[in-house]
């Protein structure tokens, strides 16, 4: 029993270190003067209402533990958009010509996709000021997604993506 947990763990750990994440935001900002945020509320994840009451709870919890607060009159606000997409297989063709000792030869191979195509999925998370900065950060996940998932296995990836997208938040900037 003892192994089978431990199994069970090593794969949430390996499923979720495929997140990849990509950021941008904006040089000029002074992201100290940055301490209260909103979510916009006409949010439209894309996200089924569960998975986006689960995401943002996790955002929650998240900007709480770095003393970001939740406000009516926010410094800025959040918005996020996702988006599922299929991995393409891919099916190659091999040839190739040969020859050794005064013989020639080829030969041909094809490769054949096994299994199912993956499912992916894209969580862009944007921080905006509308008090005239617009859009100051941005981060661009990207990790598996299983539409299959128990309701506790699809909050522990949303975990690690939000842990893993608000790492670099604020960014570290050079003077």
């Amino acid at each position: 029993m003892k192994s089978i947990k431990v199994l069970l763990l090593l794969l949430l750990v390996s499923s979720c270190a495929s997140i990849r994440v990509n950021y941008d935001y904006d040089k000029q900002t002074n992201f100290n003067t940055y301490k209260t945020y909103n979510y916009y509320s006409d949010l439209e994840t894309g996200l089924s209402e569960l998975d986006t009451k689960r995401l943002l709870d996790i955002m929650d919890a998240n900007l709480k533990a770095k003393g970001f607060s939740l406000s009516e009159k926010p410094d800025f606000f959040i918005n996020i958009q996702s988006s599922e997409y299929q991995n393409q297989q891919s099916s190659n063709v091999g040839v190739g010509v040969g020859g050794g000792g005064g013989h020639v030869g080829g030969g041909l191979s094809v490769g054949i996709p096994i299994g199912q195509p993956k499912m992916n999925r894209q969580i862009t998370i944007d921080f905006i000021d509308e008090n005239g900065k617009g859009l100051f950060w941005q981060a661009v996940s990207e990790s598996g997604f299983n539409p299959k998932a128990s309701p506790e296995k699809r909050e522990a990836i949303f975990k690690a993506i939000v842990d893993k997208v608000l790492s670099q938040y604020p960014p570290q900037q050079k003077k």
